[in-house]
């Protein structure tokens, strides 16, 4: 059975330049939480997706991997 992908995180943090540590220095948190949010082995809190939205400078949805299918 494969892994639900949630969020977008590692994908954005790729995209901006931006490191696991940065983000977690930023928010004040462990880089292995950061971690476990890029391997979707754990998700962010809404309050803490809307602050790594604001650090990437994104929408909050736009870390959010859409359930619809194309």
């Amino acid at each position: 059975m494969s892994k639900i992908t949630y969020n977008r995180i590692k994908s954005v943090l790729a995209e901006k330049k931006k490191t696991n540590k940065d983000l977690a220095d930023t928010l004040k948190i462990a880089p292995e939480t950061v971690s476990s949010w890029c391997t979707n082995s754990a998700q962010p809190s809404i309050k803490k997706l809307f602050e790594i939205a604001v650090y990437l400078d994104v929408e909050a949805g736009d870390l959010l991997v859409s359930s619809k299918k194309a």
